[in-house]
């Protein structure tokens, strides 16, 4: 039965491979003109990358620029050739249908082979060589992905003095890891000794698609709607333009991933159809690529949708009527259901001149071929899936909560004078918000603690400042504890100075803490204290916030920074970057992403100060442009600053330029999957040391085999 499939489906692909090449991407190479081979061949980009790094460490910085910036000149010219080969054999070989009669799909295999030699003559042509040359590690093809080069370059640069052009590849490499603390630390850091401002950083690998969107969102925040119409229909044509690109390049070779490659054995129809449809899968995931930043895993949501949503409404406002129209129409080809939108074209309708029909007037031709190719894929996969046998469940690639943020929604929401609207729905759609119940106020728990300050008087969210949570007495023996448990870049892989090079970093966890007093290095008192005020401010954390399900410990670490002398001098930054707990800090695109490596099952977030005696050291909220406070603390001893985890509230620490600054760090969650594996077992370790100390041995264990 299985081979009965393969017939149909093939004859099924048909129609997609052969709907003409779409109108949005500009006019094809001519059919006519063979493409003009480039002067000499190209050089694989991962020799030059391996020669560039080996170049770097041993010390020729020269050589490692010129290397690594060839490598990523033959990356992106590889890239173009493969795109630009795939798009020129498409018109100059196109797939024709099959006669009718005996050989019917003869003329389809001969146009198939004519494409795929025209693809072979046209890359040899252009890399000046064999394609095989040109193919790497997954490796390689990963640093490239995540942009490693800049970060060798950026050093290299410096090395050679070029301080500008560190700071383009230092801030290239950060826009793609934007966990990287390291990293923003060095851009702020070579930004101050060249005198760069941030207006003037620039990202070598920039989407221009994404560029000109983000341009078109400024101008309309500011009521610009003439440029803002010029960006964003600019960002329209490059993401259609970078559309055909990404398809192009998913037609490379595949990994076949459920099958050993040496044991392949499938008839022709299997093969190419299996072939295929990763080919088709990877083409139709184009939309989620073009709308995810670099280094993210989530795409934007809504991203495409909302190009058209700012546009019938900018359209609008300049008075051009049937463009408002078209754009509402077309919007609605993805959310078709959207009242606000439909209020808007019965409006739009209502505004045009007596000779202009209305119903003449259709959603834009580039969505409304983009969407019909889109929804064809769509039903190929779908019904390949279910003949064939693979798992396949279309994503949603318009989410609808991702809508604009502005009370210009509908034309009602504009407070203008002298605009007149009449009959139009006033509504604006709310920012996506916490999964859960937000709430505040509930009780201490415990005499003697002092609030300080609420959410609104930090001017934020979830956020609480509470003092003499610890006696002054337990903040010395907790300092006592610190001195003799901690270790330099625990918790960090070792790294001395994780956050910043002018401060020494030390932590240690509970149970080192009760390990070492089972042992005797510390007083064993001490160190249970330590367990004891972190499972205090666990409770009052989960109390105040009033929270309905248990909170749980996902991370506990007793930490000090540090100053270290002769390194203070004109220091400008900070002793911990600002960044948020769960999700990924973007702060020029006004979002944080909330995905790995981010610890995105944190919940909430909690600081227990130990002293007072250093300078500097402040904690400060900001703004998620990660610049403009909103807050600051001064720590003391027994304050404690505790907050919901997420990009609400992005933090750090200012710089530490005298003395040692010592607190107790807590994260917590409300997941039990995410519980601290080292808390369950010093718990364990604590039930144990009760039972003793009422001498109750019926546990026959020895508490250091826990430890």
């Amino acid at each position: 039965m299985r081979e009965r499939i393969w017939v149909p489906l093939l004859l099924l692909l048909l129609p997609l491979l052969l709907l003409p090449p779409p109108l949005w991407g500009g006019p094809p190479d001519s059919p006519r003109s063979e493409p003009e081979p480039e002067p000499g061949p190209l050089q694989p980009f991962d020799l030059l990358y391996a020669s560039g790094v080996a170049a770097y460490y041993s010390g020729d910085y020269e050589r490692a620029v010129r290397d690594l910036e060839a490598a990523l000149r033959s990356h992106r010219r590889l890239r173009e050739i493969r795109a630009r080969c795939a798009r020129y054999c498409a018109t100059r070989r196109p797939l024709a249908p099959p006669a009718a009669g005996p050989g019917a799909e003869l003329p389809f295999f001969r146009a198939l082979l004519e494409r795929a030699r025209c693809y072979r003559s046209c890359e040899t042509q252009r890399l000046g060589g064999p394609a095989s040359r040109h193919r790497v590690s997954e490796d390689v093809r990963s640093d490239f992905q995540r942009r490693v080069p800049y970060n060798y370059l950026q050093r290299a640069y410096i090395k050679l003095n070029q301080l500008e052009k560190a700071v383009e590849a230092a801030h290239t490499f950060f826009m793609a890891n934007p966990e990287h603390m390291e990293m923003q630390q060095n851009i702020e850091n070579y930004r101050t000794m060249a005198g760069v401002e941030a207006f003037q950083l620039v990202d070598r690998e920039a989407k221009p698609h994404l560029e000109s969107y983000n341009a078109g969102v400024k101008h309309y925040e500011v009521d610009d709607f003439e440029l803002a119409i010029k960006y964003f229909e600019q960002a329209l044509r490059e993401y259609f333009s970078e559309d055909m690109e990404c398809r192009a390049l998913c037609e490379g070779p595949q990994r076949f991933e459920e099958y050993e490659y040496l044991g392949y054995k499938a008839g022709l129809y299997e093969a190419i159809a299996d072939h295929y449809m990763q080919v088709l899968v990877c083409q139709h995931e184009c939309v989620r690529e073009l709308a995810t930043r670099p280094g993210r895993l989530s795409p934007i949501e809504n991203f495409l949708p909302l190009h058209f949503d700012y546009l019938q409404f900018a359209y609008y406002r300049v008075g051009e009527y049937v463009k408002a129209l078209e754009c509402a129409k077309a919007y609605l080809l993805l959310h078709p259901d959207d009242e606000d939108v439909l209020d808007n074209v019965d409006y739009y309708e209502s505004l045009l001149d007596d000779s202009t029909d209305p119903g003449s007037i259709e959603a834009r031709e580039d969505l409304t071929m983009f969407m019909k190719r889109h929804k064809l894929e769509s039903e190929l996969i779908k019904s390949a899936a279910e003949g064939l046998g693979f798992s396949y469940t279309e994503p949603n690639y318009w989410i609808r909560y991702g809508g604009r943020q502005d009370e210009n929604r509908v034309p009602s929401g504009v407070s203008t004078e002298g605009v007149e609207v009449h009959g139009l729905s006033v509504g604006k759609k709310s920012s996506p918000k916490i999964d859960r119940d937000l709430r505040e106020g509930g009780p201490l728990l415990y005499e003697n603690i002092t609030f300080v300050y609420n959410s609104e008087q930090l001017n934020g969210t979830q956020r609480v400042l509470l003092d003499n949570v610890l006696s002054e007495e337990q903040c010395r023996e907790l300092h006592g504890v610190a001195s003799g448990i901690m270790l330099v870049g625990d918790g960090y892989r070792g790294k001395t100075s994780p956050h910043t090079p002018n401060e020494k970093f030390e932590g240690a966890t509970v149970l080192k803490a009760l390990k070492f007093g089972y042992e005797g290095r510390v007083p064993l008192k001490s160190a249970r204290l330590f367990y004891d005020i972190s499972e205090k401010a666990r409770k009052i954390v989960e109390s105040y916030f009033m929270l309905n399900s248990t909170l749980y410990f996902s991370y506990t670490h007793m930490v000090c920074r540090t100053a270290l002398t002769g390194q203070q001098d004109r220091r400008n930054d900070l002793s911990h970057p600002i960044h948020a707990d769960n999700c990924l800090l973007d702060p020029e695109a006004n979002e944080c992403w909330k995905e790995p490596p981010a610890y995105t099952f944190r919940d909430y977030s909690a600081l227990l100060y130990m002293n007072d005696d250093f300078e500097g050291g402040e904690f400060i909220f900001t703004e998620m442009d990660a610049k403009t406070v909103t807050a600051s603390i001064k720590p003391k001893c027994g304050r404690m600053i505790s907050f919901s985890s997420g990009g609400e509230n992005p933090h750090g620490v200012k710089a530490v330029t005298k003395g040692q600054r010592c607190a107790v760090a807590l994260w917590f969650t409300l997941d039990p999957l995410y519980r601290e594996l080292e808390r369950i077992q010093a718990d364990e370790v604590i039930a144990i040391l009760d039972q003793e100390q009422r001498g109750k041995h019926e546990l026959n264990i020895n508490p250091k085999d826990e430890l």
